[in-house]
């Protein structure tokens, strides 16, 4: 079953808080508007998918406070920034503490609405990675500790002969071993399996 994104607006100004939410739900999106970080905080719990459009500058909790708070929490939502001419200094320090995009006031509807999109689709595909990562975690915890040296040897390339003479078996054991990783793995192909070994240390985010 789909869960249906939410856009979360965190901005002081009501004015802005209502045209953002009256854009968003104009394509069918669904809204929460919030007046400060506080109360966002407050109201959010982890896990929800979506993202943030979060106004840069506001009294009590600042935009980029806010975004520091979720990093400490780790809180992974896409965050897009809302900034005015004078704070584009502040934006690029969020983009480098990992918001996905920033926009300046006065913003293209249009420009903002695929901002949005590109944060969703970030979100849907970080959370695709993380459903993969549990997926390989449970296969990996099937593998014996023979299985599990086999593995990172055949991942990293090792022959089936050179990894018999490192394990000091013969490489009909190795190749018996490899056929029981691939097949407790569920990969059809070598490049199958380095890539689940890739994911499940966190290398691989595509």
């Amino acid at each position: 079953m789909n869960i249906e994104p939410i856009v979360f607006v965190v901005d002081d100004d009501q004015a802005m808080r209502n045209s953002l939410k009256w854009l968003i739900e104009s394509i069918g999106m669904q809204v929460e508007t919030y007046a400060s970080a506080s109360e966002f905080i407050d109201s959010y719990y982890p896990g929800r998918a979506g993202c943030l459009l979060l106004d840069v500058r506001m009294p009590g909790m600042s935009g980029l406070e806010l975004q520091a708070y979720l990093s400490r929490q780790e809180i992974r939502i896409p965050i897009v920034i809302i900034t005015g001419h004078g704070d584009v200094s502040m934006a690029v320090r969020a983009m480098k503490a990992g918001a996905v995009d920033f926009i300046e006031k006065p913003f293209n509807d249009q420009a903002l609405l695929d901002s949005i999109r590109n944060a969703l689709d970030f979100d849907e595909q970080q959370r695709s990675l993380q459903a993969q990562r549990a997926e390989i975690a449970a296969r990996l915890a099937q593998l014996t500790p023979r299985e599990h040296e086999v593995m990172e040897m055949v991942t990293d390339g090792r022959s089936n002969k050179e990894i018999a003479a490192e394990l000091g078996v013969s490489a009909k054991t190795v190749e018996a071993h490899r056929a029981r990783v691939m097949d407790k793995m569920q990969a059809d192909s070598l490049a199958e399996l380095v890539r689940m070994a890739l994911i499940a240390s966190g290398q691989d985010t595509a």
